[in-house]
This record gives structure tokens, C-alpha cells and sequence, in this order.
């Protein structure tokens, strides 16, 4: 479930890439929240303790923002981050009252080990819910334990927790058990697609060498046959 983490925000009054660059580098983070259709508040957050919250919350981090002496309840919608830093870079919130209920994806974590010869496929790795934004489940556990191949778990055999409901197609592929294919299978499978594909692949020198020497060889014994 979602815990609520105290962060103190201050009001940002400075915007572009420029001021958003200058916050960074004081180690904190540019935020902006969203919701009921208020304007949007715009605000600086202390970089370690946020980025501390967002690890502990996952990807539904509800966080008490306070600051101008308000308490606000924000839920992470999306999180910005530095591809080659890895540095959080911007965080979009939407602002949630206690009680009220958000539909959010959750992550699916998959458990247990399917019959032997098998392979577990998982089609979608979250699955749409609604929950309550002060309980929001982190993930949602899938069991293959000795599931035969052919099994498939679809969305509504999920078990939810107490207060959360599906917001998802109830027939939405969630796990799909199949028979393992051996490796010269897949490589028969992959060469069939690419040849109807019409993908050719260029033949090493080396094994042409081998071809002409072959050949070469070929023509040799059937010129001796001939001379005999």
C-alpha cells in the first residue's frame, strides 16, 4: 500500500530550461502539480529526500507536498529522468483528496515456477485498477506454480486486494503458459520467417572458400572417373 511521505516544497516562481537547470543544480527537483481543476502549483523539492520517497513508493508515490503552510496530497503521474545521469529531472503529480479513489496501473510480479518444459509469458507487465489514493497496492502477485502449458491468466482471475477493483478489460491477457521450443526449433522458425520475409543473409567468405574447394574437388574425382 501506499505510505505518505512528508516532503517541504517551495513555491517556484521561475520557469524554461535555464531556471530548471539552476534547481538542479542546488540539488533539488522541478515539480508540478495537477488536479481538481485548480491551476497548476508549481514547486521545488529537496532532490535526496524525493528521490528516497519515489524509491519507497514505486511508480504510485503518494507524497504529503507541504508548503505556504498547506498540506497537499500528490500522486506521481510521471517522472523525468536524465537518461545518461540517471538524474530525476522533472515529476509531474495530480493533486488527490483522502477517501477519494484514482485509477492507476500497478505493476504485475509474477511468482512461482510453471510445470517443467514450459515457458511463462507475461503480455502485459501492469494491470489497470482503482483504489483508494492513500491505498494503493505496489504490485499485484500472479502464481504460476506448476501451471501446465496452455494455462492463460486473464485480468479477471486476478486476485485483488480488499478495496481495490479492476478498471481493465476482464479479458485482458495477463499470462500466457506455453510448451518450451527447443533451440533448433526456434532456429527453423526463424529461418522460415525470414525467408518468407524475403530477408537474405550474405554468406562468410570463409565458407565459400570451403564451397569452391569442395566443388573444385568434386570436379577433379569426376574428371578421373571420366579419363578412367
Amino acid at each position: 500500500m501506499s505510505d505518505t511521505e512528508k516532503i517541504a516544497a517551495e513555491t517556484r516562481t521561475e520557469f524554461g530550461k535555464g531556471a530548471a537547470r539552476r534547481i538542479r543544480r542546488d540539488n533539488k527537483i522541478p515539480a508540478v502539480i495537477y488536479g481538481h481543476g485548480a491551476e497548476p502549483l508549481h514547486v521545488t523539492l529537496p532532490g535526496h529526500q524525493t528521490m528516497m520517497a519515489l524509491k519507497h513508493g514505486g511508480s504510485n508515490a503518494l507524497l504529503a507536498l507541504d508548503f505556504d503552510g498547506t498540506e497537499h496530497l500528490a500522486l506521481t503521474k510521471q517522472v523525468q529522468v536524465d537518461p545518461i545521469k540517471r538524474q530525476i529531472e522533472h515529476i509531474d503529480f495530480v493533486t488527490v483528496i483522502r477517501g477519494e479513489k484514482v485509477t492507476v496501473d500497478v505493476a504485475i510480479h509474477v511468482v512461482g515456477d510453471a510445470a517443467p518444459d514450459t515457458l511463462v509469458v507475461t503480455e502485459n507487465n501492469t494491470i489497470q485498477v482503482e483504489a483508494e489514493a492513500t491505498h494503493i497496492p505496489e504490485s499485484i502477485e500472479v502464481s504460476v506454480e506448476k501451471l501446465p502449458a496452455g494455462h492463460q491468466i486473464l485480468a479477471k482471475d486476478l486476485v485483488l486486494p480488499k478495496g481495490t477493483t479492476l478498471a481493465a478489460d476482464e479479458d485482458l491477457l495477463i499470462v500466457n503458459v506455453t510448451a518450451q521450443i527447443s533451440a533448433e526449433a526456434l532456429e527453423a522458425e526463424l529461418e522460415e520467417a525470414e525467408a518468407e520475409a524475403g530477408i537474405e543473409h550474405d554468406v562468410p567468405d570463409a565458407e565459400i572458400a570451403d564451397a569452391q574447394v569442395e566443388a573444385a574437388a568434386e570436379d577433379a574425382a569426376i574428371e578421373a572417373d571420366s579419363a578412367e
